[in-house]
């Protein structure tokens, strides 16, 4: 285990922190009754996680950005210091955004690091990065 992958996960776990404050933040957002504020939570940290398991090719850092973005929303959605709430209880046999968020971000992780690998089990990841060359230009001109 070398200290690039070290270092990947401490920069995974720390973006996932960030994007779990924000969609914690702003998952309360309403235009009318469409909740904007958390369609744009879900869809941002979704991305994140995939971007992460894409570009990295490894379980464990998407992992480790999903673990970070339930962090920050376990940390954020409790009573702060000074009392303040950023995420409130919903009404008795009622259902809010913050309940849906707390929910998704463990849901989004769970499906972006146990989708199966679109790699082959015999190819390296280099192969699966390789480009075709293009066909020859001149080959199918005609004078």
């Amino acid at each position: 285990m070398g200290i690039a992958r070290i270092g990947t996960w401490v920069v995974s776990v720390v973006i996932g922190l960030v994007y779990g404050v924000a969609g914690t933040i702003g998952q309360a957002a309403m235009w009318g009754a469409l909740p904007v504020g958390l369609i744009v939570a879900i869809v941002g940290t979704g991305a994140l996680l995939l971007a992460v398991r894409l570009l990295t090719l490894d379980r464990w850092s998407a992992l480790a950005a999903g673990m970070g973005a339930m962090i920050a929303t376990l940390v954020f959605s409790g009573r702060g210091p000074g009392g303040s709430v950023v995420v409130p209880a919903p009404a008795e046999g009622t259902i809010s955004t913050g309940v849906i968020w707390t929910i998704a971000v463990p849901i989004l992780t769970a499906l972006v690091v146990a989708w199966p690998s679109l790699r082959s089990s015999g190819s390296s990841p280099a192969s699966d990065r390789t480009v075709p060359a293009a066909p020859d230009a001149e080959a199918g001109t005609t004078n």
